[in-house]
């Protein structure tokens, strides 16, 4: 049994006091999003919960734009990352392959996107020249793979025997095959993690919605969201002007802003658990380069 001394102590109670000043805010975040205007006033938080109110859950989900704008973000999250773990595996695998003509100069290509940018206008003009704009194939297509996490699958690749793969090509397997029943099964954590990622990403992205689309009604959750924060706060400065302020006036608009971080926040509060146990051991994997 190790000895339990000083210097461990102190480790335990910095970490104490870490967890405390994390869980501590997302705690006030929860019961603030269910406060009242009389329990809690119109600014501050609280910590000690004395009322249970939904009328800020009420007047988010109140109308049909909320849940078109719901639909919207778990098509783009479902299809987006489906398109992207697509890409991202196809694509390592290939480049994986030593002896695959031009796969350096490829890998040079793609990890040069990671240090350079051509910037937000030619990234716009891209996109409207390939017809994209206000349709939601603008929230997937033009970031389907990302270079960070494309390198680590393509580590991982790297780390199966090549031997594995030359027995299944023995066996009369040939390359797609011997993907998709032989490397992906294998590499199971690797990609769970992955996809974790890029469905958070997808999740969570308004900033593409904001530049690419313009109808109301195919806004995901995420920008219609912050489209009411930005009139809520309009209400709290004094500043009148629009659809939303006139509907929120008699709701509690901290509570109204809590209620919308809660929101985005559960879906992956309640799918992270199920796979946090290949989070860990799929990065690993990944990043050993043999």
């Amino acid at each position: 049994m190790r000895k339990f001394t000083s210097f461990n102590f102190g480790i335990h109670v910095v970490l104490m006091a870490v967890a405390i000043c994390m869980i501590v805010p997302f705690y006030s975040v929860v019961i603030s999003s269910f406060a009242s205007v009389e329990a809690i006033g119109k600014q501050g938080v609280y910590l000690i919960p004395t009322s249970f109110d939904l009328s800020s859950y009420k007047y988010i989900f109140s109308g049909l734009q909320v849940w078109k704008s719901l639909g919207v973000s778990v098509f783009v999250t479902i299809v987006g990352t489906a398109t992207s773990m697509l890409f991202t595996v196809c694509g390592a695998y290939a480049v994986s392959k030593k002896k695959m003509p031009g796969s350096k100069i490829i890998l040079t290509c793609i990890v040069f996107t990671m240090l350079f940018s051509g910037g937000l206008v030619p990234f716009y003009l891209t996109v409207k020249n390939l017809h994209l704009l206000n349709n939601l194939a603008s929230l997937i297509l033009p970031t389907a793979v990302n270079t960070f996490y494309f390198i680590i699958m393509l580590s991982y690749f790297r780390t199966v025997p090549e031997a594995l793969e030359e027995s299944a090509k023995i066996d009369g397997a040939n390359d797609l095959q011997i993907l998709y029943k032989i490397i992906i099964p294998t590499s199971v954590p690797t990609m769970i993690a992955i996809t974790l990622f890029y469905a958070v990403d997808r999740w969570n992205d308004w900033w593409s919605a904001m530049i690419f689309i313009r109808d109301t009604s195919k806004f995901p959750m995420q920008l219609y969201l912050r489209e009411m924060l930005i009139d809520v706060n309009k209400m709290i400065s004094g500043n009148v002007g629009s659809s939303f302020v006139d509907q929120a006036r008699d709701t509690f608009p901290l509570g109204i802003q809590m209620a919308a971080v809660m929101i985005t926040t559960l879906p992956i509060i309640f799918v992270y658990p199920w796979l946090q146990k290949y989070f860990a051991n799929g990065v690993m994997l990944g990043a050993i380069k043999e």
